[in-house]
Formats: C-alpha cells, structure tokens, sequence
C-alpha cells in the first residue's frame, strides 16, 4: 500500500486528535515534543494520545449506549482498561490472560464480556468464579464445559440446595453465530463466513442446535441465555455488510425473543493519507436502521465491540535510524531499531503505514525508501514504500502513526529484544503505563 502523494507532509487525518505541528515543524501530541520522548523514554516507544482515547470511548458510549465493549485484544494494559472503564465502556477479553490483567485494573467482572473460540475449563471457572457479565459461547464443547462446571462448581461443591445454582453461577450467555457474510478484508482477519473456527454457521443448522441447547440449559436454571452475537471480521470499511448480516439474521433472531443482540467489531480506520473510514456514530447508525427495517424489536439491546477504531490512530510509535543503506539500481534502506517484533501487522497482512520525522512533522518526503527493523528476517518489514524527507539520517526519530492497536498487544521478544515502554500523554505531561522490558526480564522465566 503506497501513500497517497508520497512527496506531500504526512496527513493530519492520520495523526492523534492532540497532535501540533509549532512553527519549526516539530511534533507534539498531548503537549509533549514526540523527539524529547524519545530521547527521555528511548525507543523504540509507543506513544498515545490520552484525550484521543477518552473521547473515542465516549463516542461509542454515544453511538451505542450502555453495554458497547472496547475490544482489548486491540490494546490492552491496566492503565488502558481502567481508562475504558471510566468512559463507561464495558470490556471483551478473550483469554485468561486478558481476564486477568482486567481484572487487576479493578475493572468490574460485571462489565466484562468472555470471548474465545477454544476456552478451556480453567478460563470458563475463573469467569463464573467472578462474575463475568456475558459469556459469548463458540462451540458444542464449550456448552458441555458450561454445563459441566455449573452442575459441579469447584469452589462451591456440597453448598447447592435443590439444584438451584447460586446467582454468580448462572451466566448469561450469547451464542456467536456466523452469518455467512464474507467482507472485504484480509482473508486472515475474516470471521462472518461458514468456513471459519469462530461460532455456529447459519446454514450448516449448527446455530438452531445450539440455540436449542442453550435454550434447555435455560429453562434448567443453568444458564441465563440473553442474546446473538456475530462479528464478521477486522478492518471493515464498508458498512453495507453490517446490514446484511442483520438481514441475514433477523429471521432467525426475531423469533427466538431474546433482548441482546452484539455485531461484534471490525470497524475499519485509515492508516495512510488518502485513505478514509467510516465514523463510530455513522456505524451505529446503519446497523439501527438495518435493525428496524429487519424488523427486530426496538427494545432489543443492540451493541458492539469496537477495538481498532478505539485505539489504533491514538497511537504513533517512535524509532531510531540506524543504517541508511542505499543498494544501487534497487532501493534504500532505511533500519530502525525496532521491526515486526513491535508490529508484526506488515508482515502477517501487508499493511501499509506512513513514515515522517517528527523534528519537521510538515516536512515534504520525496526520497522513496524501505523501512526495515532489526530482525533477521528479510521479510522484517516495517513500511515496505514509504517515503521520508530527503535529510533523514543515521540518529533520526522516524514515527509511524496509527500504530494504537495490535502493535503493543502483538509484540514479541523475537531475536530477544525488549518490548518497548507505553506512555500515555496528556496536558503537557506524559506517564508510563507500561515499562520497557530489561535484559533480565529477558531470563526471569528461564530456570
């Protein structure tokens, strides 16, 4: 993916709401210069824009009123979770491991929701143990799991009287049903058609059995089954597969009487100049009008989970140049000292991003270049096209912005690099959410 006009500044429209460009060219988000958080912080860093952040939040609230839930597998840390709570959102967690760092946030488990196509019984008896608010349920042997645990409580055995389960130990639940709408993304991020791991297809008839079987643990006092949930994919641009998948399922939701229903996230957000995405309020607002005109109750509780249109333009993640290697009759180098260890997106999707030095933010980028990280792979790809002001050199900060999700939540220690630090910034001064890994943390699970 080339940027649009590669000569020209890098966009506003791909920049954190906060962001400032002072009459030297210089960067500033949050009131912080972006070069004096590299060189206090090091890199590579990632940095957000707090008040980007909070007000994303309360536009979801707005578009979908209470129950909407921020997508933590986007970006998540306790600073993050507690933030999304504040705002009013719920949370979805997917593992354990998200359970638990929400958890530590102080996070309610009322507000949270349990995703996972593959949870295991330690993951599902930990979310009854605390109250987890909706358990969105993927498979046969999840319910068998479900039943299983609630029939024979770990931590309750012996205290049931006529089989009537304690209140903590009846979850509301929501079937994941996957509509048979393919959308127009990457084939690895695509979850709405039949072939898929996630949930029970539309047309197969797994989704009547498993509506069937809910239904019966219901009427058993073993679980509260509330609602449907269908999630179609990542990074959607188009709103009109929003719609059909509600057309799709309106015969067969309408008749189930249920009061939720959860279109899941996917929500699609530009990464490069040019590009353009649909706002939160204008998403809600196709997916009610789809509702009414499918016929679905007014009073049905219709949210969603949004992640990447969340957090990603919040954040920018800053480097340092290393190498500017210039190979004759091909291209330029240009390595950071950071790679798909801190953003794999490139490498697994393709994904494109801008590159720009934030000391001449406005600065026009005519020299053409690949930047790369640190890594030894050749595929450790960073900006395959991306194009830089012609005095970038070796010590440069280089910032890459619209990296708020999947950058953080999918680092790795690959060739035994440190994770960077998160500093979330705001009013002039900036805070450390998340430490950089040492080289010891490096060993400490080594024994």
């Amino acid at each position: 993916m080339i940027p649009s006009a590669p000569d020209g500044p890098v966009d506003r429209s791909v920049l954190p709401s906060t962001a400032e460009i002072d009459a030297d060219g210089r960067l500033t988000i949050g009131g912080c210069d972006l070069v004096e958080l590299a060189e206090t912080h090091g890199t590579p860093l990632f940095v957000y824009d707090e008040t980007h952040l909070r007000t994303a939040c309360r536009e979801a609230v707005d578009a979908w009123g209470d129950g909407v839930a921020y997508a933590t597998k986007a970006f998540l840390c306790m600073a993050m979770a507690r933030l999304a709570h504040e705002e009013g959102m719920c949370l979805d967690v997917a593992t354990g491991g998200e359970l638990h760092v929400v958890l530590a946030a102080g996070v309610p488990a009322d507000r949270l929701v349990l995703h996972g196509n593959n949870k295991s019984t330690e993951e599902l008896a930990a979310a009854l143990a605390v109250g987890v608010g909706r358990i969105i349920v993927d498979s046969f042997d999840e319910i068998d799991r479900l039943e299983a645990l609630i029939a024979d409580p770990p931590e309750l055995a012996g205290t049931v009287d006529d089989g009537v389960m304690p209140p903590r130990w009846r979850p509301k639940v929501l079937a994941r049903i996957t509509p048979g709408v393919e959308v127009h993304t990457h084939e690895f991020v695509r979850t709405g058609q039949e072939d898929s791991k996630f949930g029970f297809g539309l047309t197969s008839g797994a989704a009547a059995r498993a509506v069937e079987k809910l239904a019966a643990l219901d009427a058993q006092g073993i679980v509260e089954f509330v609602g449907i949930h269908a999630h179609l994919g990542s990074q959607v641009f188009a709103l009109a597969p929003f719609a059909q998948a509600i057309h799709v399922l309106a015969d067969f939701f309408a008749p189930l009487g249920l009061p939720e229903l959860v279109v899941g996230g996917g929500l699609g957000v530009a990464y490069v100049n040019g590009e353009e995405a649909p706002v939160m309020a204008d998403w809600a607002a196709s997916v009610a009008d789809a509702c009414q005109e499918a016929g679905i109750a007014a009073d049905v509780r219709v949210t969603a989970e949004p992640g990447r249109s969340i957090v990603a333009a919040a954040g920018v993640t800053l480097y340092r140049v290393g190498t500017v290697k210039d190979v004759p009759g091909h291209r330029t180098y240009l390595a950071v000292d950071g790679g798909m260890s801190d953003n794999p997106r490139p490498v697994l999707y393709g994904s494109g991003y801008e590159a720009f030095l934030p000391r001449s933010a406005d600065a026009h980028r005519p020299m053409g270049v690949r930047v790369v990280g640190k890594h030894c792979e050749t595929g450790d790809v960073v900006v395959a096209d991306a194009f830089v002001p012609q005095s970038t050199s070796v010590d440069d900060i280089l910032c890459t912005p619209v990296t708020g999700a999947y950058g953080h939540s999918m680092a790795s220690n690959y060739n035994k690099v440190p994770r960077p630090a998160v500093v979330f910034v705001a009013d002039g001064i900036a805070r450390v959410v998340v430490r950089r890994e040492t080289l010891d943390d490096l060993i400490r699970l080594d024994v």
